[in-house]
C-alpha cells in the first residue's frame, strides 16, 4: 500500500481523485470507482502498488505498435485493476475483480526490479499494459523515471481515460501509447464501458501534443461499432489529428461477458481497413487475423518498408527511418 498521487484532501475526511476522468470523490473508508485506491482517514492511497500480475516479453508489435522500435521487445506488465467495465474485456481475469472485499493479487516487485530484468532481457522499452495502467500509475511513473535514465523507452497501452495532470506527470517519460479508442458514439461507452468518450479524446490529443509517439487500435465489435459511419467518424478524427497515426483495426472474438456475440467477419475489417485509408490515414493495420493487412507500406511510394507475418518481421526496407526505394521518412521512431 503506499499513499496515491493526484488527489486533494475535502472537509469531512473526504479525498476528490484527479487520477483519471472518473474524478471520484471518496468518503472516508471508501474506494474509488477502480477498487485499489481506498481513503483512510482523509488521505489516499492505492493497494495494488508493486504487486504484478502479469510479467512477459512481448515483441513491440504485440502492443500493438508497428512504427515504434519495430523488431524487438518490450518488458511488459500489469497490475490488477481497471477503470472500465467492458464486458469484451480479454483480459478480464486480471482487471475486473472484487478488490473491495480482498486484497488485490500479484507478486511483490521494485521499480528498480523491472528496469535491471528489462535490461537483462535485452529489451528495448518497458510497456505498461494488460490491464490499465493509470491503475498503477504510481508504480508505473517511478519505473518510467528509472527506465528513462537508463537508456529505456516507456510504453502506455491505455484506455485513455488518464486525467490531464497524470499525463503532464507522464510527459517527460512516456515514450510511445497505443490508445483504444473502442467507439465513437457517447452512449456505447456508458452503456459497455461504464465511461465517457470525450475525455478519451481530450487524452489522444494531449498525448500527441506531449510529443509521444501515438497508435490507436479499435476492437471491431459486430453491432456495436462496426457500422460504417461510426468506423469513418473514428477514422476521420484520428485524420483530423494527423493522417501520421497508424490504426490498428481488430477482429474481435467471443469473451467475457460478450460470450454470445458473433466474432468479427473478415469483410467487416477490410470495411474498416478500406474506410480508414480513404480517410486519408496512410497507414491502417488489420489485427487478429493472418495473411493481410500486417504489412507498413512507404506513404509516398507505397511499396512496401516492412513486411510482417503476425508479430515477426519477415523483410525490411528501411535505412534507418527513410525508404530504401523512395527515401521518404517513415514517421515513427526506429
Amino acid at each position: 500500500m503506499k499513499e496515491a498521487l493526484l488527489y486533494t484532501r475535502l472537509d469531512g475526511l473526504s479525498v476528490h481523485c484527479q487520477l483519471c476522468a472518473h474524478s471520484c470523490k471518496i468518503q472516508e473508508g471508501k474506494f474509488g470507482f477502480c477498487g485499489v485506491r481506498q481513503n483512510i482517514e482523509g488521505a489516499l492511497y492505492t493497494h495494488n502498488y508493486g504487486k504484478l500480475v502479469a510479467v512477459n516479453i512481448d515483441p513491440v508489435e504485440k502492443k500493438p505498435l508497428f512504427h515504434f522500435l519495430p523488431g524487438t521487445t518490450a518488458f511488459s506488465i500489469a497490475s490488477a485493476g481497471c477503470n472500465f467495465r467492458c464486458g469484451f474485456c480479454q483480459n478480464w481475469q486480471i482487471s475486473q475483480l472484487d478488490f473491495i472485499n480482498q486484497q488485490p493479487p500479484g507478486e511483490d516487485f521494485s521499480p528498480d526490479k523491472v528496469v535491471k530484468l528489462a535490461k537483462q532481457n535485452n529489451c528495448k522499452s518497458i510497456a505498461y499494459t494488460y490491464t490499465e495502467p493509470t491503475i498503477y500509475f504510481e508504480f508505473a511513473l517511478e519505473a518510467a523515471v528509472l527506465a528513462k535514465k537508463a537508456g529505456l523507452a516507456n510504453i502506455f497501452v491505455t484506455n485513455g481515460y488518464m486525467s490531464p495532470q497524470a499525463i503532464a506527470l507522464l510527459k517527460p517519460y512516456l515514450d510511445a501509447a497505443n490508445v483504444d479508442l473502442k467507439f465513437y458514439k457517447e452512449s456505447s461507452y456508458q452503456k459497455i464501458c461504464a465511461a465517457k468518450l470525450a475525455p478519451v479524446l481530450d487524452s489522444i490529443k494531449r498525448l500527441y501534443a506531449a510529443g509521444v509517439w501515438i497508435e490507436i487500435t479499435t476492437l471491431v465489435i459486430p453491432g456495436e461499432n462496426d457500422s460504417p459511419e461510426e468506423l469513418s467518424g473514428i477514422a476521420k478524427f484520428i485524420a483530423g489529428i494527423s493522417k501520421n497515426i497508424p490504426w490498428h483495426v481488430s477482429a474481435f472474438h467471443a469473451d467475457y461477458k460478450f460470450s454470445a456475440y458473433p466474432n468479427t467477419p473478415e469483410q467487416t475489417l477490410k470495411l474498416a481497413y478500406d474506410l480508414g485509408k480513404s480517410s486519408g490515414l496512410l497507414y491502417v493495420y488489420a489485427g487478429n487475423v493472418y495473411g493481410w493487412g500486417q504489412d507498413t507500406s512507404c506513404g509516398q511510394c507505397k511499396r512496401a518498408v516492412i513486411k510482417r507475418e503476425g508479430f515477426d518481421i519477415t523483410e525490411s526496407n528501411l535505412a534507418g527511418n527513410k525508404c530504401v526505394f523512395c527515401q521518404a521518412v517513415l514517421p515513427g521512431v526506429f
